[in-house]
């Protein structure tokens, strides 16, 4: 029976080591939620294969899991990942926009062969503010899946001109089009940008 203690004892002192160990090791490994926010980048240039519907799914889930005022969830999303789909798109676009260059229109999505189209409910004040923190979480889902992405501003000034291509995507009535989100595989490296810290301040 003594024996038996003994070597009860032995197995758990040896776990508490082998548990100890592990989380030396992953403090010095580093926090790796804070390492992919660090180190992801805007994505210009990429690869042509667009985000498989599998890994988008898991994308879309982490995005619309954020935190969100009251829980209104007040999006609507929209993925485009067929390339003659996205060409219809950028042709209402252009129709729009007729005084803008079709190039310049085509050029504003970054050749990102996956496209999210985020509208927001203006009705609720906060809206916005819900629609960026669900960016935010499938921007950084995307890259720690490997999954490059750049925010986009020019495409909705142009596709909020474009009645036909708000309708073909399909949003319900009274939403507008708020953010777009190009994704991809990288086909760059992009260095990071320096940040102004001094923005940031304690009030004492």
């Amino acid at each position: 029976m003594k024996a038996l203690s003994i070597i009860t004892a032995s197995i758990c002192l040896a776990a508490a080591v082998a548990c100890s160990s592990q989380e030396t090791g992953t403090q010095e490994e580093g926090n790796a939620v804070i390492e992919n926010i660090m180190s992801r980048r805007s994505i210009r240039k990429y690869k042509p294969e667009a985000v498989a519907r599998e890994t988008m799914q898991t994308i879309l889930e982490c995005g619309i899991n954020a935190p969100n005022g009251m829980n209104k969830q007040s999006w609507e999303v929209r993925v485009i990942d067929d390339p003659a789909v996205m060409e219809e798109i950028i042709s209402l676009m252009c129709a729009g926009n007729p005084e803008v260059e079709p190039g310049a229109v085509k050029g504003c999505f970054r050749g990102a062969p996956t496209m999210i189209f985020i509208a927001n409910d203006p009705s609720y004040d906060c809206s916005p503010i819900d629609c960026g923190l669900l960016s935010e979480n499938i921007m950084l889902s995307g890259w720690s899946l490997g999954v490059g992405s750049v925010c986009l501003g020019s495409p909705i000034r142009f596709l909020n001109k474009s009645k036909e291509a708000i309708t073909r995507l399909g949003f319900s009535e009274g939403y507008t089009p708020i953010i777009c989100i190009g994704m991809g595989y990288p086909d760059e490296a992009p260095e990071a940008k320096p940040r102004d810290f001094s923005k940031v301040r304690f009030v004492e």
